[in-house]
Parts: C-alpha cells; sequence; structure tokens
C-alpha cells in the first residue's frame, strides 16, 4: 500500500475550505473525504485503512479540541492535523500535547500541507502495524499450553533451565522440551527474541508479576 493509498478526513465548516483544500490533496492523489462538523465525521463508518483527520479548529458545537478529546477517549487512533484562521497559541499547545501531529495556520503552505499529512499517515500506519504485530504474539502466546506459559515466563526472566526446573519443581529435560516448543510455536529464533516477544506482550515472571 502507497502513502496515496490512505485516506484523508477534512472537517471544516467552511464548504470553500473543504472544496479547496479536498481538490487540491485529490490533484496530488490523495483519497478524500469532507464533513462539514465534528458530528458529521462521528457518523463515518470505521474505515481499516491508514488515515489521517485535517480538522478545523473553530466548529459549531463541537470544537476542534473537543473532538479531539473525544476521539482520545473513546481510543479511536487517528493522526491529527489541526488548520485554523487563528494564530491560537494556547490552543495549539494544547493540540500538539494532547498528540496532534501538527498546526497548521490559514493560509498554510501547500507543501507543509503535504509533509504534515505525510507525516500523520505514516504515524497511522506504524500505529497499525504494531497493534496487529501485537494481535499476532497474543495468538501466538495463547497458543501455549498452561506449563509453557509458565516457562516462558521463567526463561524470558533470565532464568538458566535448571534454575526453572527448579523454580517449577519439573525436570530439567521437561524444561528443554517446553522452552523447545515455546520457540517454535512463538516463531522465536533466539531467546533476544522471545524477550523481546514478551516485553511487548508485557509478560513477566511470576516473581516479577
Amino acid at each position: 500500500m502507497t502513502e496515496r493509498d490512505a485516506i484523508v478526513a477534512i472537517v471544516d465548516d467552511d464548504p470553500a475550505i473543504r472544496e479547496g483544500v479536498s481538490g487540491l490533496l485529490r490533484s496530488a492523489g490523495w483519497r478524500v473525504e469532507t464533513f462539514g462538523s465534528a458530528e458529521e465525521f462521528l457518523g463515518r463508518p470505521n474505515v481499516d485503512t491508514p488515515s489521517c483527520l485535517l480538522l478545523d479548529l473553530q466548529l459549531p458545537e463541537l470544537s476542534g479540541l473537543d473532538l479531539q478529546k473525544w476521539l482520545t477517549e473513546a481510543k479511536l487512533d487517528i493522526p491529527i492535523v489541526f488548520i485554523t484562521g487563528h494564530g491560537n497559541i494556547p490552543a495549539s499547545v494544547q493540540a500538539i500535547k494532547a498528540g496532534a501531529v501538527e498546526f497548521l495556520t490559514k493560509p498554510f503552505d501547500e507543501q507543509q500541507l503535504f509533509h504534515a499529512i505525510s507525516e500523520a499517515v505514516e504515524v497511522d500506519r506504524g500505529a497499525r502495524e504494531h497493534r496487529a504485530e501485537l494481535r499476532q504474539l497474543r495468538v501466538r502466546y495463547d497458543s501455549l499450553t498452561p506449563r509453557e506459559q509458565e516457562v516462558m515466563r521463567e526463561v524470558v526472566s533470565g532464568l538458566l533451565n535448571k534454575q526453572v526446573a527448579s523454580e517449577l519443581d519439573i525436570s530439567e529435560f521437561t524444561v528443554k522440551v517446553h522452552r523447545g516448543q515455546v520457540m517454535r510455536k512463538m516463531h522465536a529464533d533466539s531467546l533476544a527474541d522471545l524477550v523481546r516477544m514478551a516485553e511487548k506482550l508485557g509478560i513477566r515472571s511470576s516473581k516479577n508479576s
């Protein structure tokens, strides 16, 4: 999937701005959706595509900052590029602190806009890849037997096989068998690889939990 396969959602109550910016972005190859209010955007069906939100700060009823807060609380992660006709420094600081990728003041430079959107899309693409990786790791971990999960927790905590055997009151040979199964099922090429997977999953040994 290329950058231009992503969707840019524009939320602005000014029809001229929506038409002008959407035309500019479409001419550059972007896929664009436009909305006249935050409420209209919230009625949009969820899409499983890298996206970003080009959001006007000043909107009727639900403002841009209010929409940003709502999306954050609802855990609907979509990177935001704010646009405004007012050089509102406190608002821009608030928006950036809340996770906005960029804050542009109208009239903004075309290349500056393209750069901000590209950055936002890459943020979303990276987040989606991370979530997909975590889902896959969780599926692998859940495929382990309870004993294999115990062995994995102890192994990634740094214990040697004989120490794991003592900790779990099983033979060292049994630990080796379970450890081999863990490595195979988790698709881990090395202990370091397994440790990284455990860190991403938030898995700790029984001693540290």
